[in-house]
């Protein structure tokens, strides 16, 4: 008999602790949730502003946009004398594309991770946005110029060199799981868990971390720091989830990923949406979350609606379990 410890599980095991996988999302979940004459809410960044403009949601600050190649060369005038701002493909997607200037020399700036990008560099990359190289399908994109956003200061310490985000996925209006992502020396100093950023899952009703997982392996220390990623309690948590739901609320879509930072001044801001949001928040939470879209559909309409959301959250946490085990 060999008792040795198995990494790993089989598809009908997953299954049977509720792990939704990627063919069920698409064809389960968001086919069945999400209406394709809504995408442009999501897909286009901003469209997305505009949205959460409209409803009184925060956003950063658009300094300004470029569309057209003839405009590149005109960009060190049109940025002015800013040394910190953010450029990034309007329909782009999963982080790619996005420059995070925290830093200038001259016409050099430098990346949140301390890179230095010569200002030739930088008019390729605008060009290549704008060609399309970032966005969904290939299209012709525009660049957005927009405010860097301070991180909170209690989120400075368990991040390097970027600023941490938090995904909160909703499912017919209800926040049904959330994150937090961490940036590594990594992952350069993105938010991003494909480049080796950290994700820490996030307790609904009261917005404290735990668990944590770098690179599809659980981890309970930052691998920079060693900073304990559990027991976090992250700061203006109520309001993230109000602005969640009043985003989802507007945006109409059944299954949806908003995407927030913390702001050190003005609190949570909404970085972006997505309609395809990626599966490895269940990671983090060593959960599947399956069991939760199905507690949601079971409830009467009238208790996944306005203020009645906030029972549902805290039911949400009292049946979840800590941990999935193999």
């Amino acid at each position: 008999m060999n008792n040795s410890k198995r990494f790993w599980a089989w598809p009908d095991e997953l299954h049977r602790r509720g792990i939704l996988g990627i063919n069920q999302r698409n064809l389960d979940v968001i086919f069945e949730c999400n209406q394709r004459a809504y995408y442009p809410r999501v897909d286009n960044k901003l469209l997305t502003k505009e949205i959460c403009q409209a409803n009184g949601i925060k956003v950063p600050e658009t300094y300004f946009i470029i569309t057209e190649h003839s405009e590149c060369r005109r960009f060190i005038d049109m940025v002015g004398d800013r040394t910190e701002f953010v450029v990034k493909p309007s329909s782009g997607a999963a982080g790619r594309g996005i420059v995070v200037v925290a830093g200038r020399l001259g016409n050099g700036f430098f990346t949140s991770s301390g890179r230095l990008i010569e200002w030739t560099d930088l008019r390729h990359h605008l060009s290549t946005i704008i060609s399309g190289l970032y966005s969904l399908g290939g299209q012709a994109d525009s660049v957005i110029v927009e405010r860097r956003i301070v991180s909170h200061p209690l989120l400075k310490s368990i991040a390097v060199e970027g600023t941490p985000d938090i995904r909160v996925i909703l499912y017919r209006g209800v926040p049904v799981m959330a994150m937090i992502r961490l940036p590594t020396k990594m992952s350069g100093g993105r938010a991003n868990l494909h480049q080796g950023a950290i994700a820490a899952a996030i307790e609904l009703n009261t917005g404290r971390t735990y668990g944590g997982v770098c690179r599809d392996r659980a981890i309970s220390t930052h691998p920079d720091t060693n900073f304990p990623i559990a027991g976090i309690e992250l700061p203006n948590w109520k309001d993230v989830l109000e602005e969640a739901m009043k985003l989802s609320d507007a945006l109409e879509m059944g299954y949806v990923g908003i995407d927030f930072v913390i702001d050190a001044d003005t609190g949570p801001v909404v970085l972006e949406a997505n309609a395809r949001p990626g599966l490895a928040i269940q990671l983090a939470h060593r959960e599947g979350i399956m069991p939760r879209l199905k507690f949601i559909d079971s409830l009467p309409l009238a208790d996944r609606t306005g203020e009645n959301r906030w029972n549902v959250i805290d039911s949400i946490t009292t049946k979840s379990s800590d941990f999935w085990r193999v």
